[in-house]
């Protein structure tokens, strides 16, 4: 019998947002697994003791990353930890999107402003909308949208985020996502999963600092062959051509109207399997592969 851990994080007082996670273990227990969802950082676990530890739902490792890299390090030493640890420190910084963009594929025009970097009004577009937000986050924290006329606005946005040590992105705000949407391009063992599509997250005049719901009005979705192509080379792109457990490819439309990658999303997506219940399945036998 396989023992499994699924690394989560700790909600405290409130109820977690992975509606995935019960279901996943109940899944795999009833699969034949040992099969236990167990927070990344709780000291007293011996993450030895598991034959695999699959990062699912660590979702406040965006503002401690240092130290969650330093934990899938040691975790990787004593077991197999899916995704690899290679692939957790490449893409839990963001500045990834310049690789992608290296590597020929289709990704949001991105400039990077770290701390120290002199900026002014004039660092940020005067012709478009914009969006800032930090190359280490997840479900739109300290992200926004402005208009030319904001940029003092942003400036202050930009401001806190480099007293805190964050770099900053800035990309144009794609203008089609307002009518067509997000995609959510799930894979699991190497093949297409699932997908799912949802509205702009970041509607106008919201502050950076505000709560934003991540995923508003998600629904499946079918992906078209353009989009699956970009998916899987921006997959193929990845340095080192690891064996991913998992990855989700999020997409946009660009000005010319073809798929562009907003993320890739390689250490904690969020897999949506409530929405495509009978993907579950296949994603508990993948793991038990993974872990025999």
């Amino acid at each position: 019998m396989p023992r499994i851990a699924l690394a989560t994080y700790d909600p405290g007082a409130e109820p977690s947002k992975d509606r995935d996670l019960p279901g996943l273990v109940r899944g795999l227990r009833a699969a034949g697994a040992d099969a236990v969802a167990v927070t990344w950082d709780d000291p007293g676990t011996d993450w030895g003791g598991f034959d695999l530890v699959v990062i699912r739902s660590t979702w406040d490792y965006s503002w401690r990353t240092a130290e969650f890299t330093a934990w899938a390090e040691r975790c990787a030493k004593v077991t197999r930890l899916a995704n690899p640890v290679p692939v957790v420190r490449w893409n839990t910084d963001k500045r990834y999107l310049g690789d992608l963009a290296a590597a020929g594929v289709p990704v949001v025009p991105t400039r990077y402003l770290a701390p120290g970097d002199a900026v002014t009004a004039d660092s940020l577009p005067g012709d478009h909308d914009f969006v800032v937000k930090p190359t280490f986050g997840a479900g739109a924290r300290f992200a926004a949208r402005y208009t030319p006329a904001e940029r003092t606005t942003a400036l202050r946005q930009l401001a806190r985020m480099h007293k805190e040590g964050l770099t900053a992105m800035v990309q144009p705000y794609l203008t089609h996502i307002d009518v067509s949407g997000e995609r959510a391009l799930q894979f699991f063992g190497g093949r297409l999963l699932h997908a799912s599509r949802k509205r702009a997250v970041l509607a106008p005049g919201t502050a950076y600092d505000a709560d934003k719901v991540a995923h508003p009005a998600l629904e499946p979705w079918t992906p078209t062959p353009a989009e699956l192509s970009v998916a899987e080379r921006a997959l193929a792109a990845v340095p080192g051509g690891p064996e991913l457990l998992y990855a989700r490819v999020d997409l946009a439309d660009g000005a010319d109207g073809e798929p562009r990658v907003m993320e890739l999303e390689l250490v904690e997506p969020n897999l949506f399997l409530f929405l495509h219940p009978r993907s579950l399945p296949r994603v508990v036998e993948t793991i038990l592969a993974a872990a025999s």
